[in-house]
């Protein structure tokens, strides 16, 4: 019988998991080293769909301590999607303060029961600043079976709102995400910028880099649009595309 590799990799979502990674792995404090290694793990939690790295205490540069005890999680949803803090932890373990430099980082280290990790840690990766290799690393680590292809395309599509014309395009940029919907980015010079308005909203992707979004001019104030100005280098080809919520207006090929 055929296996579905998605499938198969989603049905391993409710138990811990981790992969090594070759990668020189460090995180800082305040620009305090907190941990040097080549020995570490991308780590899923159960029920978690992007990992942190784990990494062996010995490796760890930072002081780590027994964090105060902390009222119990609330009940945690079946999927544990990026919003849900690193505190919240779905596996077995001993939550740790990590001090560096006079710094702490409260509940930022998570030491695993898991026999196969016995004497790792795992790191929480918004307290600190990542560096793989030279590199440094936004939002959390690369999940090392996401990917994303770009390719250019000739559909012609049109994004309007209410009747009222956003973008329209010949030359769009189709990205196709691992595990998620694929995306149309509209070139900058087939947007109606006059329908748009920035807002402060910023977000982080490990994969495209920093995204700044835009709302409906003369809208509710909800972000409708976003764009990688300066993305990463997977990202490079759709520096200053476009993307529109399809749920929030109308994407229409024709």
């Amino acid at each position: 019988m055929a296996t579905k590799i998605s499938a198969s990799l989603w049905a391993l979502l409710p138990e811990l998991r981790y992969e090594p990674t070759a990668k020189h792995i460090r995180a800082l404090l305040g620009g305090v080293p907190v941990l040097d290694t080549r020995s570490a793990v991308v780590l899923w939690e159960p029920r978690r769909v992007v990992p942190c790295y784990a990494v062996p205490a010995n490796d760890v540069v930072g002081v780590l301590s027994p964090a105060p005890p902390t009222p119990p999680s609330p009940d945690l949803p079946p999927v544990l999607h990026p919003g849900i803090p690193f505190g919240q932890h779905s596996a077995p373990g001993t939550a740790l303060d990590v001090s560096s430099g006079g710094q702490t980082a409260a509940g930022g280290a998570f030491e695993l029961d898991d026999p196969d990790l016995a004497g790792y840690v795992a790191f929480d990766p918004t307290a600190f600043s990542w560096l793989e290799e030279d590199d440094s690393v936004q939002a959390h680590p690369r999940d090392p079976f996401h990917r994303i292809d770009i390719r250019h395309s000739t559909r012609h599509v049109r994004v309007s709102s209410g009747g009222v014309a956003l973008a329209e395009s010949t030359t769009p940029a189709l990205v196709f995400e691992t595990g998620m919907a694929e995306r149309i980015y509209v070139p900058p010079s087939d947007v109606n910028w006059d329908q748009l308005i920035p807002t402060d909203s910023v977000t982080l992707c490990p994969y495209k880099g920093v995204a700044s979004y835009w709302r409906l001019a003369g809208g509710s104030g909800e972000d409708v649009a976003w764009s990688y100005q300066k993305p990463l280098p997977p990202a490079a080809e759709i520096a200053g595309y476009v993307c529109f919520y399809d749920h929030l207006v109308d994407v229409t090929e024709l």
